[in-house]
C-alpha cells in the first residue's frame, strides 16, 4: 500500500482578502501598542500572542484539510460472475439448441482471460440457487386477520427451519464482489437474467455505480417461451363423498403456435382411469374439468396426465398428482319458512330424499296452533342455544322476518355468527310477502348480497314466464352445472321452465359474484341479478331471487331440481367439513392453496361439555414435505363460538401435515393440506435480458454477445485504475486544533490580567 500526504485548502478571493486584512491590521495594531509602551517585554509578548492567534484564525479560514491517499501496490481485480442455476440448463441458445450453461462456458475458463492478466487479476466465481433465509425461531410475530366483524390474530411461536426454498439471487453476487475485492476494476456477469430471490438487481447496480465499478453483461437464452405444454393446475378437493360425482378442474398452458387436441388421463390409486379429449388453445391457458366418482372409502390420490406433443421441448411437466379423502356424508340442514309455498314444499322433499342430508324444517305458519308438521323432518322451535344451532351446516331462510312468532334480533345475531364463525352456509329465499325486508335492520343485513328496492317490498310478478340467463361466472360455477358439458349446460338453462315472480333486486353488492341474471329485465345498474353468492367471514351466503325453481321438475321430475339444491348444500358446507373431530373443526382458505400464498386457517373448538371454548390455548403444527416444521399459536376470534384463527404461508409444493392441539381439552386434530405450485427455479422459463441490460445501463457498463469477449477485454484494459482510497481530516474543525486555539485565547486574557491591562 503506497501512501501520500498533503494539505489542501478551499480558498476563495473573499476569504483570502479577509485573511490578509486581518493579519495586516493585527500587525499594525501590535506595532503601535509596542511603540506606545516603549517596547516593553510584556507588551511585545501579548501582541505576539495576539498576532499568532489571528494568523491561526486566518489559516483556518481557508478550510485546510489533511489528505491521505492510499494506492494499493497489487493489480486491480476483474470479477467474472457466471450463473450456474437450474434455469441455465434450458436449451434455447442458437439453432443447435445449446444450453445456456454450455453457451457461457468459454467465459468460465481462465485461459480466455489471459490477455487481461497483465492488466488485472481475474477472479472467476459461479453463483447458483440460494436458500431463502429462514425466519427467526425465537421472535414472536403477531399476525392479524379479520373474520366477519371480529378481528383475530395469530402468533408464530417457533419454527425449526432446516432450509428455505431455492432461488436465484442476482443482487448478492454483485454486492459480494465489491465487498470482497477492494481494488475492483470491473465485473463481468454472464446469466439469463432470471432472478427470484433477494433484492432487485438494480439496487446492487446503483451501489456499484457509486463505487465507479462498471458491469459488463453477457445475456444468454431466448426471451420467448420454448414450445411446451404444461399442466399447471389440478384442483382436487380436500374430500369427496362416496358415490357422488365430483368435477375436478385443471389448467393446461401451451406455448405452441397452433391449437391441438390432446388426451387427458386421470388415474386413481386403485388403477381406475378416466380419459377426456381436450382442445388446447395455442399460446395461452386452457381451463377444463374432468369428473371423478369415488367407489370406496378412505384416503387415496389422483393423478392427471396429458399426452406429450412432438414439438414440446420437455414432458416432465405433463403430470400432477394430489391426495383426496373419500368419506360418507351426513350434512345437517335447517329450513325456516312461514307459509308452505310450492318452493318450500319441493325443496323440503328434495333435501329429505337426499341420503347425504339430514334436514330439519321450522314452519312459522300463522294458521297452525303449534309449530311443526306431520313427520320427523319438523322441529317445533328455533334452536334454543348456540350449541344446538352450530350443528347445522346450511340454513335456508325463506319468507320470514322479525315478528311475533317468527325470528328475534338475537336469533339473527346467532345466524350471523353461525356463518362468520362456524363456516356454515346461509341461503336467502325471499317471498312475495316481503318479510325479509325486516331482516335488513338486524345483524343479518350485512350478509344479504344484494340491494333491495324498498319501494316494492312484495316483489314483481308476471303473467308470462320469465327466465334465467347465466353470467360468465355462472357458466363456470359448480352451483349452476346442470349438465356434464358447458354447451349442454347452457342449453339446459335456456330451456328451463320460467318463473312468474322475482324479488325486488336493484343490484348486487360489491365483493359478490352474480351467477344468474334476469334474461330480459334491467335497470340503471344493468341486468337484474337473481342468483348471487358471497363469502362472509368463514362461511358462504347465497341469494335466490325467485321462488320458481320447483317448476324445473316439469317433464323431467327431479333431474335438475334435486341436482341444483344438492349442489348448493354441498358447496356451502364444503369448507366447514374439511377436517372434523369429536370437539374440533378445521378449515382453511383458499381451499386450493398455491406456494407462497397466504392461507388463513380457521378452527372451532368445543369443551367436553359441548360449549364453545373461550380464551383457549390452541396451537397448529405444520410439517412441510421437506420436514420443515412451523408452529402457529391460534388466536381467539369469537369467544362465543369457539373460533380461532391463524395464517401460514407454504413455501414449497406438496402435502403439508397439520396437527391442531388444544391445551385445555387435550384434544388433537390431524389433517393435511395439499399445496400446488412449482419451484422457483425451472428449466424452460424465458430469459430476462432486460434485467441485465438495466444493470449495465445503471453501472455505465456494456451489453455484449458471447462472441465479443475481445471487446470487453479491450474496454477493461483501457480503463484507468480505480481511484485511490482517500482519507480527509478537516483541520479547521478538528477538536485538537479548536482546543489549542481556545487554550491560546485563554492564555492571552490571563496574561493581559497579569500585566494589569484588565
Amino acid at each position: 500500500m503506497i501512501q501520500s500526504n498533503m494539505i489542501s485548502f478551499a480558498w476563495t478571493p473573499w476569504t483570502i482578502a479577509i485573511a490578509i486584512c486581518a493579519v495586516v491590521v493585527t500587525a499594525v495594531v501590535g506595532v503601535i501598542a509596542c511603540r506606545r509602551t516603549r517596547w516593553r517585554r510584556s507588551t511585545i509578548a501579548l501582541e505576539s500572542l495576539r498576532f499568532a492567534m489571528v494568523s491561526i484564525a486566518a489559516f483556518l479560514l481557508g478550510g485546510p484539510e489533511w489528505v491521505e491517499q492510499f494506492r494499493p501496490e497489487e493489480k486491480p481485480v476483474v470479477a467474472v460472475l457466471w450463473d450456474d442455476s437450474a434455469s441455465m440448463q434450458t436449451r434455447d441458445v442458437s439453432a443447435a439448441a445449446q444450453s445456456r450453461h454450455d453457451a457461457i462456458m468459454p467465459l468460465t475458463q481462465m485461459d480466455a482471460w489471459s490477455s487481461l492478466q497483465e492488466r488485472a487479476d481475474v477472479v472467476i466465481e459461479p453463483f447458483a440457487e440460494t436458500k431463502e433465509e429462514p425466519r427467526s425461531p425465537v421472535t414472536i410475530h403477531p399476525i392479524s386477520n379479520t373474520i366477519g366483524s371480529q378481528t383475530v390474530g395469530a402468533s408464530r411461536t417457533d419454527m425449526d427451519v432446516e432450509s428455505g426454498e431455492l432461488g436465484t439471487d442476482l443482487s448478492s453476487p454483485l454486492v459480494d464482489a465489491a465487498r470482497k475485492h477492494s481494488h475492483l476494476l470491473g465485473v463481468v456477469l454472464a446469466s439469463d437474467g432470471d432472478w427470484n430471490q433477494g433484492s432487485a438487481p438494480v439496487q446492487a447496480a446503483g451501489r456499484l455505480r457509486s463505487l465507479g465499478i462498471p458491469v459488463f453483461v453477457f445475456p444468454v437464452g431466448s426471451d420467448t417461451k420454448l414450445p411446451d405444454v404444461e399442466l399447471v393446475s389440478f384442483d382436487v378437493p380436500t374430500f369427496a363423498i362416496l358415490g357422488k360425482r365430483v368435477r375436478i378442474g385443471f389448467s393446461i398452458e401451451s406455448s405452441l403456435p397452433r391449437d391441438y387436441v390432446t388426451t387427458v388421463t386421470m388415474t386413481n390409486a386403485s388403477g381406475g382411469e378416466v380419459t377426456k379429449e381436450v382442445r388446447v388453445s395455442a399460446m395461452g391457458r386452457t381451463n377444463d374439468s374432468i369428473e371423478f366418482e369415488p367407489t370406496s372409502l378412505g384416503e387415496t390420490s389422483l393423478s392427471l396426465s396429458i399426452s406429450s406433443h412432438p414439438s414440446e421441448v420437455r414432458d416432465d411437466n405433463n403430470e400432477l398428482a394430489a391426495p383426496i379423502s373419500i368419506r360418507e356424508e351426513k350434512l345437517k340442514v335447517l329450513v325456516i319458512e312461514s307459509l308452505p309455498r310450492w318452493e318450500y314444499r319441493y325443496l323440503r322433499n328434495a333435501l329429505s330424499r337426499d341420503p347425504g342430508v339430514d334436514v330439519s324444517c321450522l314452519l312459522f305458519h300463522p294458521g297452525l296452533d303449534k309449530r311443526g308438521g306431520g313427520n320427523a323432518d319438523y322441529i317445533s322451535d328455533f334452536p334454543a342455544t348456540k350449541e344446538e344451532l352450530a350443528r347445522y351446516d346450511v340454513v335456508f331462510l325463506g319468507d320470514v322476518g322479525i315478528d311475533d312468532g317468527q325470528l328475534t334480533p338475537e336469533q339473527c345475531e346467532w345466524l350471523r355468527g353461525l356463518v362468520s364463525q362456524q363456516a356454515s352456509g346461509l341461503v336467502f329465499m325471499p317471498g312475495w310477502q316481503g318479510r325479509q325486508f325486516s331482516l335488513l335492520d338486524t345483524e343479518l343485513g350485512d350478509l344479504v348480497p344484494v340491494e333491495l328496492d324498498q319501494s316494492q317490498p312484495r316483489g314483481w310478478g308476471s303473467r308470462t314466464a320469465q327466465h334465467f340467463e347465466l353470467t360468465e361466472l355462472g357458466r363456470r360455477s359448480l352451483l349452476t352445472k346442470l349438465s356434464d358439458t358447458s354447451d349442454e349446460n347452457l342449453e339446459v338453462w335456456g330451456n328451463l321452465p320460467g318463473f312468474q315472480w322475482h324479488a325486488p333486486v336493484l343490484r348486487a353488492k360489491p365483493g359478490t359474484e352474480t351467477l344468474c341474471v334476469h334474461q330480459e329485465t334491467s335497470n340503471r345498474f344493468g341486468r337484474l341479478p337473481l342468483l348471487v353468492t358471497r363469502t362472509f367471514g368463514a362461511g358462504k351466503v347465497l341469494f335466490m331471487g325467485t321462488d320458481g325453481a320447483w317448476r324445473w321438475r316439469k317433464g323431467v321430475e327431479d333431474l335438475y331440481h334435486y341436482r341444483f339444491w344438492g349442489q348448493v348444500v354441498r358447496w356451502m358446507a364444503y369448507r366447514r367439513n374439511m377436517a372434523q373431530g369429536e370437539s374440533m373443526r378445521l378449515y382453511y382458505s383458499p381451499e386450493r392453496p398455491q406456494t407462497r400464498q397466504t392461507v388463513t386457517v380457521n378452527a372451532n373448538v368445543m369443551e367436553p361439555s359441548g360449549e364453545p371454548l373461550s380464551k383457549g390455548d390452541v396451537t397448529l403444527r405444520i410439517v412441510s414435505p421437506s420436514n420443515r416444521v412451523e408452529t402457529i399459536r391460534m388466536e381467539s376470534g369469537g369467544e362465543q363460538w369457539g373460533a380461532f384463527s391463524g395464517r401460514m404461508t407454504p413455501r414449497e409444493p406438496g402435502t403439508h401435515q397439520l396437527t391442531m392441539f388444544c391445551k385445555q381439552t387435550g384434544e388433537t386434530l390431524e389433517t393435511s393440506v395439499f399445496v400446488q405450485g412449482a419451484s422457483l427455479e425451472q428449466v424452460g422459463k424465458p430469459a430476462r435480458p432486460e434485467v441485465l441490460e438495466e444493470i449495465a445501463r445503471v453501472t455505465r457498463g456494456q451489453v455484449l454477445a458471447i462472441d465479443r469477449m475481445d471487446d470487453v477485454m479491450q474496454w477493461l484494459s483501457a480503463m484507468p485504475d480505480p481511484p485511490p482510497s482517500i482519507r480527509r481530516i478537516a483541520l479547521w474543525s478538528h477538536p485538537i486544533v479548536v482546543g489549542c486555539f481556545v487554550a491560546l485565547l485563554a492564555l492571552f486574557w490571563i496574561a493581559r490580567k497579569g500585566v494589569g491591562l484588565i
